[in-house]
């Protein structure tokens, strides 16, 4: 359980101090609340206007457990660019940890690599995004009986932050 809090804090860590890379005036770093896969908190900070880390920990739906993850993306491409909004798509690599609680059987711990894609919508006059994404996952889970091995898995999710 210690591990999941780790992931989410150690992408924070690593980019302390940046300050605010982005050239509009709300903050680069976001806060928020992500449904899917996992449900609950979301973070994000930008590095520059192209580039951002992203965590999010949460209870895993369809995993049945506690999952925290963490991504580093980049924005390559802008959609629409408009007064009030822009919508950049974006995509990266990241980690992945599940602790998977199947009830009576065995829990066993899953660690992965996630390929994530997705759009972003910035709102420009208030401090707001709201998001969609997908990620693939290739991942080792903890030998429990039949349930070890490489595997594949898939996180969709949405979600929104607000900026400081």
């Amino acid at each position: 359980m210690r591990l999941l809090s780790i992931i989410p804090a150690f992408a924070l860590v690593l980019t302390v101090g940046m300050g605010n890379a982005r050239a509009d005036e709300k903050g680069a770093f976001g806060l928020g609340l992500i449904l899917g896969e996992p449900t609950g908190i979301s973070a994000k900070l930008y590095l520059s206007d192209t580039t951002a880390v992203d965590a999010a920990i949460g209870g895993a739906v369809v995993g049945k457990g506690v999952q925290g993850h963490a991504d580093y993306l980049w924005h390559p491409w802008v959609l629409t660019n408009e007064k009030s909004f822009v919508m950049p798509a974006y995509i990266g690599l990241g980690g992945r940890v599940l602790q998977h609680d199947r009830g009576d059987e065995d829990d066993d711990l899953h660690i992965g690599l996630r390929i994530v894609g997705g759009l972003s919508f910035d709102f420009r006059e208030i401090p707001l995004d709201v998001f969609i994404e997908a990620a693939l996952i290739g991942e080792f889970a903890s030998a429990d009986g039949d349930h070890g091995g490489f595997g594949p898995g898939l996180n969709v999710g949405i979600g929104g932050r607000y900026y400081f």
